[in-house]
C-alpha cells in the first residue's frame, strides 16, 4: 500500500479525500519533524518512532570486498508495539469490520522525549488550521482583487461618458454658433446691397429738382 492507497482507505472515515490526504500529510510531517529533533513519538498499541545514532565503523564492499570506512549517522527506527506485534503474528484475530482494537493512549503517550512533549494529534490539528487560514486568506485576496478590479472599470467607464458627454455638447454648441453665423452674414450683406440704392435714389431726385428751378 502506498500513500495515495492509503488515503483512499481513510477517506471515508475522515470525510473525503482532501481531509485524509491533509491529515496524512499532517501526521507524518509531525513525526518526521520530532524523530529529526530527537524526540520520541510512541503510539500506545501501534509502535514508536526514534532517532538512532550510529558511531563510526568499517565495513566491507559486498562487490570487491574491500574494507570501508563508514562515518557516524543517524538513521530512524520503528518499533513495533505489543499489539500490533500480536495482530502480525496471529495471535490474535484483525475485526472483520470497524477498526483494529488498539488500547487507548494515555495522555502524553504520543509525544517525544524532550521536555516540550509536542504530541502528533495537536500537530496535526496545527497543520490542518494553518492550511484552512491559508485558503481563507488567499479566498479574501482574490475577492478584494476582483472587488479593486470592478470598482476600477467601473470609474473608467463612468470617465469616459462625462468626456463623450462634453465633447458632444462642445459640438453642440459649435454647430450652433456656424448656423447662427450663417444666419447673420445674408442678413448684413443683404443690408449693404440696400443701402447703396436708396442714396442712388436720393442722387437723382436731388439731380430732377435741381434741373426743374
Amino acid at each position: 500500500m502506498n500513500k495515495a492507497q492509503l488515503v483512499e482507505a481513510i477517506a471515508d472515515k475522515v470525510g473525503g479525500r482532501q481531509q485524509a490526504a491533509e491529515a496524512v500529510d499532517a501526521v507524518l510531517d509531525a513525526i518526521v519533524r520530532a524523530v529529526v529533533a530527537g524526540e520520541r513519538v510512541s503510539v500506545t498499541g501501534f509502535g514508536s518512532f526514534e532517532k538512532v545514532d550510529r558511531p563510526a565503523r568499517y565495513a566491507r564492499n559486498p562487490q570487491t570486498g574491500e574494507r570501508v570506512r563508514v562515518k557516524k549517522t543517524s538513521v530512524p527506527r520503528f518499533r513495533a508495539g505489543q499489539g500490533f506485534k500480536d495482530l502480525v503474528s496471529g495471535s490474535k484475530k484483525l475485526p472483520r469490520g470497524g477498526e483494529v482494537s488498539v488500547k487507548k493512549a494515555p495522555k502524553g503517550s504520543l509525544s517525544g522525549g524532550s521536555s516540550t512533549r509536542t504530541t502528533a494529534k495537536a500537530a496535526a490539528k496545527k497543520a490542518t488550521a494553518k492550511k484552512t487560514t491559508a485558503k481563507r486568506t488567499a479566498a479574501k485576496k482574490t475577492t478584494a482583487k476582483k472587488t479593486t478590479a470592478a470598482a476600477k472599470k467601473t470609474t473608467a467607464k463612468k470617465t469616459t461618458a462625462k468626456k463623450t458627454t462634453a465633447k458632444k455638447a462642445a459640438a453642440k454648441k459649435a454647430t450652433a454658433k456656424k448656423a447662427t453665423a450663417k444666419k447673420t452674414a445674408p442678413a448684413k450683406k443683404a443690408t449693404a446691397k440696400k443701402a447703396p440704392g436708396k442714396r442712388a435714389s436720393a442722387r437723382k431726385t436731388t439731380a430732377k429738382r435741381t434741373a426743374r428751378k
